[in-house]
C-alpha cells in the first residue's frame, strides 16, 4: 500500500493502479477528504488577490461546494443515466477516487501570483479534469474513456449552472438579497 504522498503523485500522474488502490481501500476515505479540503483552501488562497480572509474563506467554501455538487452529479449521471453493463458503483469508491483526482488542485494556491497565477490556475483546472476522467473511468468500471469524459463534462456543466444559480441567489456581496 502506498503512502498518502505516493498516492497523490500517482493520482496526479494519471496512474490507473493508484486509482484502483484508493477505490478499494476504505481507509483512504479520510485521505481523499483531506485532499479535497486542501485543494479547496488552495483555491481560496489562489483567488485571494488582495482580498480579505473572508474572501479567501468564501472562495474555499465555494470550491468545496462545487466539488461536492460535481461529485454528486457524476455519481447520478454515471450510475443512473450512462452506466455500462459492468458499472457497479459504491458512493465511497467514487468519492475516494474523485478526492485523489483533486490533487492537482493544490497548485491553485499559485493563483495568487500576478501574471503566472492565471496560467497555473488554468493548467491545474485542465489537469484536474484529466484526473477526474480517470477516476470516474476506474470507479465506475467503464471500459470507455469517452463515456467517462461525457459523464465528467455533463457533471461539470450542470455544476456550473447550479453554482451560477447559487451565486445569483446570494447576490454580489455573498449574502442573500434583502439581508
Amino acid at each position: 500500500m502506498q503512502s498518502l504522498t505516493q498516492r497523490m503523485i500517482g493520482a496526479a500522474k494519471l496512474q490507473v493502479p493508484t486509482y484502483e488502490e484508493v477505490e478499494h481501500d476504505r481507509s483512504a476515505t479520510g485521505q481523499a477528504a483531506l485532499i479535497v479540503v486542501l485543494a479547496s483552501l488552495a483555491a481560496g488562497i489562489g483567488a485571494l488577490g488582495g482580498g480579505t480572509i473572508g474572501f479567501l474563506l468564501l472562495n474555499a467554501v465555494a470550491a468545496l461546494l462545487g466539488w461536492l455538487i460535481w461529485a454528486a452529479i457524476i455519481w447520478a449521471v454515471g450510475t443512473k443515466m450512462l452506466p455500462e453493463a459492468q458499472t457497479e458503483a459504491d458512493v465511497g469508491q467514487l468519492l475516494r477516487t474523485l478526492g485523489f483526482a483533486a490533487t492537482p488542485g493544490l497548485l491553485r494556491v499559485f493563483g495568487i501570483i500576478p501574471v503566472i497565477g492565471a496560467i497555473v490556475w488554468f493548467v491545474a483546472s485542465i489537469w484536474m479534469l484529466a484526473t477526474t476522467i480517470i477516476a470516474v473511468r476506474q470507479a465506475l468500471d467503464y471500459q470507455s474513456t469517452l463515456r467517462a469524459v461525457g459523464v465528467c463534462v455533463i457533471g461539470w456543466l450542470i455544476q456550473l449552472l447550479i453554482m451560477a444559480l447559487i451565486g445569483g441567489i446570494a447576490g454580489p456581496t455573498g449574502t442573500a438579497p434583502g439581508m
